[in-house]
């Protein structure tokens, strides 16, 4: 791709609109009966008998995608065999769940997983515990935390992300059997479970996704000089529903005496300005200046527009314009990588990945990948650039790639989530100038659209030159 088609100017953009009215959509009996189907096909391809999938709140992606809960408080692990025989192994305030949980399975109480000082008297060992759950002496066990290593320098397959007590009392269950890291059955880029997602996923999702968009949006609009990081946050109501990432409404300097929320700082002109909100199914950020122009900003970054901003955003709509089903993971790295180059934006991590409950679960984009991008597969389009001496630009959102057959399956059984998409991508094409693939469907109200001067709320920048993309 030649970026010098791509020409990023800012003027006026009538503002994208929100949604109005979003509903949860739950996740249907087959799609969890599909869920549990991909994984047993896994395991048996990995030739194992069993699978201990851990979790905790923090880390339980995994864990929820076969039981629709992360163990609040305690660690836990879910132990699935290849005979179908499944045993949830939860801490004293997680026993209850067990009853509610999305696959039918045993309850295995394990009191070490429970909170300090409250009661522990298991009458086994965590490796009569585990025996108890079904991992038998001479069994091929495949554990899963959240993590799949991809070390240059270890044995990945040994590579184990879960508590040793628990790792220990695994490996004594299965005796001389083989322990091997399985993570990459549910998140390996190319071929893991839960990479490729449903018509009943998509629609689950997008109401997280749009929903955190808006909260983005909301709060970028009623910011103003004089009003506090936490009065603007305070705009940013989440309705309740799971944040993936911390929360982030930042004037100045961030992380000043080590504090990363919200605080009682007051936002002036002049200021940069980070927002954030990620929420199941998507995350939506964004990195500006408060300011109305070029007027607001001092000296020093008065060229802020030319250097960083617009350089970022050209990429970012190359991104949007190039995305789609058949492109490699490589394809993709390389197009950021020429249209803003790493050795001069400072860019460090992948400019993209893949999001689902957890707002990074792994990526088939970086360099040399030959992971080709499917339909099903929700990305983030995630570029961060820095330049010395100068706030960020971002704008952060997720898209999802579906073929002919997943939009009509879309259109049919989720209208309201289709006429969303629909609305999204015209908004991209007429007002921001970003022609999307068929394919590409917009998880959020407010992909490419990016405000420099966060004051200026009729202005945004946009593409006025051809798109070209890569062949």
């Amino acid at each position: 791709m030649d970026s010098k088609y791509v020409e990023v100017t800012y003027g006026a953009v009538t503002p994208p609109e929100t949604s109005v009215g979003l509903v949860p959509v739950d996740l249907t009996a087959d799609t969890w009966n599909e869920r549990l189907q991909k994984i047993r096909s896994r395991m048996k391809a990995g030739a194992m008998d069993a699978l201990a999938v851990y979790g905790d709140r923090e880390h339980g992606g995994n864990f929820a995608y076969l039981t629709g809960f992360e163990p609040r408080f305690e660690e836990a692990v879910l132990v699935l065999r290849q005979d179908g025989q499944a045993a949830l192994m939860v801490g004293n305030e997680n026993r209850k769940m067990c009853a509610h949980s999305a696959l039918r399975a045993g309850l295995v109480h394990v009191a070490y997983f429970s909170l300090p000082n409250q009661p522990m008297g298991n009458d086994k060992d965590m490796a009569g515990l585990f025996a108890e759950a079904g991992i038998e002496p001479g069994m091929t066990v495949g554990v899963a935390g959240w993590k799949m290593f991809t070390s240059q320098l270890e044995d990945n397959s040994q590579l184990f992300d879960v508590p040793c007590f628990i790792m220990d009392g695994i490996k004594k269950a299965a005796g001389h059997g083989a322990i091997k890291a399985a993570s990459h059955l549910f998140i390996h880029p190319g071929h893991g479970a839960r990479t490729m997602v449903n018509a009943n996923e998509v629609a689950h999702y997008e109401f997280g996704s749009a929903l955190a968009s808006d909260c983005v949006y909301r709060a970028m609009d009623r910011l103003a000089p004089g009003m506090t990081e936490m009065e603007v946050a305070g705009h940013m109501c989440s309705l309740g529903q799971p944040v993936s990432v911390t929360t982030i409404c930042a004037a100045g300097e961030r992380f000043g005496g080590a504090v990363v929320f919200p605080r009682n700082k007051k936002i002036r002109v002049g200021h940069k300005f980070s927002l954030t909100m990620g929420l199941r199914g998507g995350l939506s950020s964004r990195a500006a200046y408060v300011a109305a122009g070029e007027e607001d900003m001092e000296d020093a970054v008065k060229d802020y527009v030319e250097v960083l901003a617009k350089p970022y955003y050209r990429a970012a709509a190359s991104w949007y314009g190039t995305v789609r089903i058949g492109i490699t993971g490589g394809e993709m790295y390389e197009l950021v990588e020429q249209v803003l180059p790493k050795a001069e934006f400072s860019w460090t991590l992948n400019p993209g990945h893949l999001t689902a409950d957890e707002e990074w679960m792994s990526s088939p984009i970086y360099s040399g990948s030959d992971i080709t991008l499917k339909s099903g597969m929700m990305l983030q389009m995630d570029i961060i650039p820095g330049k010395a001496g100068y706030g960020g630009a971002g704008a952060e959102d997720g898209i999802v790639l579906a073929d002919e057959t997943l939009r009509k399956k879309i259109q049919s059984d989720y209208p309201e989530t289709w006429k969303r998409f629909e609305r999204r991508r015209r908004f991209m094409k007429e007002e921001l100038g970003i022609t999307l693939e068929p394919e590409v469907l917009p998880m959020s109200d407010i992909a490419g659209y990016m405000r420099p001067y966060l004051l200026n709320r009729g202005c945004a920048f946009k593409i006025a030159g051809r798109q070209s993309t890569m062949p």
